[in-house]
């Protein structure tokens, strides 16, 4: 089982008609954040399907899936990740949380659908169960001059949500109330959102804090699942941008 035979499995399923809309989606045009990706048209289904399929490729052909230029080569071998990351025995976990940051860094794992594939079912659950302080490497990370290990920090804290722990969430969220991107406001409102499903009252007392001062798209994404009469009264709060 190697790097060549999945990249040819799920070259099957390719179609090269939906590249051009790849291409406006994931922004890779000049100037954008994903400018110069490439794409094959494999739809996400299809790339899941090849990913059970080749779910026990060895780390190393991983690897090499995570260094094609090809978007969905590199989708391909993160979602084998989050197969292969709960069966595996600490040592693998840690190998494979480690080369994930790494690819990060290299810039590999560089759109907002390859972090949020594969983030809260790898990175995450390591930070939760192996990092004696989980909150110091993820409030570092929220200061990253780089946009997808930001996206890593917030997505993150999904772990916890789905273990019923928030405050993570309130911390990183709060770190990240005068970013720029509006990537990452949209992803803190969707973890606060998710969050607000644990604990409301929680969701409620950060909204309370800094709904007067969060980006738009963050607030709207926060209080998506509150009444209409809540939510129109958290965005009339004064002094939201």
């Amino acid at each position: 089982m190697t790097a060549i035979e999945a990249k040819a499995t799920l070259r099957k399923y390719a179609e090269p008609s939906n590249v051009p809309i790849l291409l406006r989606f994931f922004k890779t045009g000049p100037g954008q954040y994903g400018y110069g990706d490439q794409f094959i048209g494999v739809k996400v289904p299809n790339s899941r399907r090849v990913a059970r399929e080749f779910r026990g490729l060895p780390h190393a052909e991983v690897l090499k899936l995570l260094k094609s230029p090809i978007h969905e080569d590199r989708f391909l071998g993160l979602v084998i990740w989050t197969f292969q990351y709960p069966k595996a025995d600490l040592a693998q976990k840690k190998r494979i949380y480690t080369a994930y940051l790494a690819a990060t860094r290299k810039g590999q794992i560089n759109n907002w659908d390859l972090v949020d594939v594969s983030t809260p079912l790898v990175v995450g659950p390591y930070l939760l169960d192996h990092v004696a302080d989980p909150l110091k490497s993820l409030r570092l990370w929220a200061k990253s001059s780089n946009l997808w290990i930001r996206r890593v920090a917030m997505l993150s804290t999904f772990a916890w949500i789905r273990r019923g722990k928030t405050e993570p969430v309130w911390v990183i969220a709060a770190d990240l109330l005068k970013d720029e991107q509006d990537l990452i406001h949209k992803a803190s409102g969707w973890m606060l959102r998710e969050a607000g499903k644990k604990d409301l009252l929680g969701l409620r007392r950060f909204l309370k804090a800094h709904a007067a001062v969060m980006p738009r798209t963050m607030l709207r994404y926060s209080i998506e699942k509150m009444s209409a009469a809540e939510r129109k009264k958290w965005m009339n709060q004064k002094g939201s941008p």
